[in-house]
């Protein structure tokens, strides 16, 4: 009897021990759907739903929230998978863009992408509490987002699209040498385009040119601003958002007069203005999407997440622009051009 009990006692231990084994697929490698259960796990802990706010349609614009998409999808944050987007455009409306901010903090989004300084300051009075990622921003301490560039001290950061504005006036010395008037159009009420206005005018005085501006309010004055200005030597275009979204009547009326017109950033350039040295929007998105995919992985705090700016400026130029213009090139700047439009 005693040996009959022992055989079935270890028959059960046997069994226990076998089915144990099964349970943890015989070694200590995981199974097949142990492996899509821990992804599934993964997945699920990475999903992010983030708000979008963009203050009006432009090709730069697109292009930084653009980069900023790619830069999460890089990085394991994919559109349906991990990441869901809600992208509003406040239609060049800053009431819109307040609405849109409330109504992305009352759906408890994990993150918002506020792309320019109305966007920005939007989304800032919604909330202390989600955190922000601004970009297209010209001054986020003058705009008030910010207490510093260096230590935000809150919930915003992101990158600012400051750009190199001596040095792209100084390309009209290079393009025509006795220039001696340049003429701005810009939105009277977009702080960050009176910002780069008061700097031009100030360059302007060291290079010898005289700025003659025209103010507008929305994009559909651009046409007429652009007729009612006297002759000058050139157009200067700041990244204003309104005339960047109406740029082609700066091109029409610039084109007849033989006029070069010389923009903020590359995306002007592609479409159809004649040189920038400066940003490109896509890579400024990109950059904001690498800071944000820190804020996701709790490897950073807004606050303590100092403003960039774009890292890499270079030479763009519209060759076919200058065919219209009436323009010649000079070669050292078709050596210096890290993209040629031909």
């Amino acid at each position: 009897m005693k040996k009959r009990v022992k055989k079935w006692m270890l028959g059960l231990i046997g069994t226990t021990l076998a089915l144990s084994l099964a349970a943890c697929g015989g070694t200590n490698q995981p199974s097949d759907n142990a492996d899509q259960g821990d992804q599934d796990q993964q997945a699920g802990e990475q999903q992010v739903n983030v708000g979008v706010i963009q203050i009006e349609e432009h090709a730069a614009l697109d292009a930084a929230r653009k980069g900023f998409m790619d830069a999460l999808a890089e990085n394991g944050y994919k559109t349906d998978e991990q990441v869901k987007y809600n992208y509003q455009n406040a239609q060049g409306d800053i009431n819109n863009a307040t609405t849109i901010a409330q109504q992305l903090v009352g759906d408890k989004v994990d993150l918002i992408l506020a792309i320019a300084t109305p966007s920005a300051q939007s989304a800032a009075q919604a909330t202390q509490e989600i955190p922000i990622l601004i970009t297209a921003v010209t001054d986020p301490v003058d705009a008030k987002l910010v207490a510093s560039m260096d230590k935000p001290g809150a919930n915003v950061t992101g990158t600012s699209d400051m750009n190199p504005i001596k040095e792209q006036l100084t390309l009209i010395k290079d393009i025509v040498p006795d220039a001696k008037t340049v003429g701005i159009i810009y939105n009277s009420g977009e702080d960050n385009s009176i910002l780069q206005v008061n700097l031009a005018k100030e360059y302007a005085q060291e290079l010898g040119f005289e700025i003659v501006e025209r103010t507008i309010s929305n994009s559909s004055e651009v046409k007429q601003a652009a007729e009612s200005m006297p002759k000058v030597d050139a157009f200067y275009v700041p990244t204003d958002n309104k005339v960047v979204a109406a740029i082609e009547s700066v091109l029409m009326v610039a084109e007849q007069a033989k006029v070069p017109v010389i923009a903020g950033e590359s995306e002007s350039v592609k479409n159809g203005a004649l040189i920038t040295y400066g940003l490109d929007y896509y890579e400024l998105g990109k950059q904001t999407g690498e800071m944000a995919i820190r804020i996701l992985k709790g490897e950073a705090e807004p606050a303590e997440m100092a403003i960039e700016t774009q890292k890499n400026l270079g030479l763009t130029i519209n060759k076919k622009a200058a065919e219209r213009f009436g323009v010649t090139i000079p070669q050292k700047l078709l050596d210096e051009a890290v993209e040629i439009i031909e």
